[in-house]
């Protein structure tokens, strides 16, 4: 007889750099005050180095264990969607924390759900399109982009003239 458990594929396995990480950041003695895994654009280019791969194998595991309806996959283009590349690490991290509890599981599968509701109306219409390859740029740059640009160090205060200059052409 045949196990029929047996082909459930494990969770993909943070990278080795990343569990150090996360080591030396949660030992009691810790000198480690870096940001938190999953926030990838606080990472150093050292950390964020290999995210992308292992977020990669994230998106491919959870396609194929949870997609079942095509609104479900997460498209390859993934990366080219910035608020999905944070979403993903939580839940992958969520994941990781959440499976030494079985009441956490549960938990964590109600985040699964939202996250895919939240990556829908994200998407919008140009997600059937990313998820069969064609990769459709951000249909909301027209609106970024009438935002005027900021002054050289972040102040708050817009540098219209520039921006004015920039749409006259």
């Amino acid at each position: 007889m045949t196990n029929q458990l047996a082909h459930f594929e494990p969770f993909p396995e943070p990278p080795a750099l990343i569990l150090e990480y996360i080591a030396a950041r949660s030992a009691e003695d810790s000198v480690v005050d870096g940001p938190a895994p999953w926030d990838l654009g606080a990472l150093s280019p050292e950390l964020i180095q290999p995210m992308p791969a292992w977020l990669d194998s994230v998106c491919r595991w959870l396609n194929r264990t949870y997609a079942w309806q095509p609104q479900d996959v997460i498209p390859p283009c993934w990366t080219k969607h910035e608020g999905l590349g944070y979403e993903i690490a939580a839940l992958a991290f969520a994941r990781t924390d959440a499976f030494a509890d079985a009441g956490s599981v549960v938990i964590w599968h109600e985040q699964y759900d939202r996250f895919v509701a939240r990556m829908n109306r994200v998407l919008g219409k140009a997600g059937d399109e990313c998820r069969v390859g064609r990769h459709e740029d951000r249909p909301a740059r027209f609106q970024l982009a009438a935002w005027p640009a900021q002054a050289p160090g972040g102040d708050e205060e817009p540098l219209l003239t520039e921006r004015v200059e920039e749409t006259a052409g």
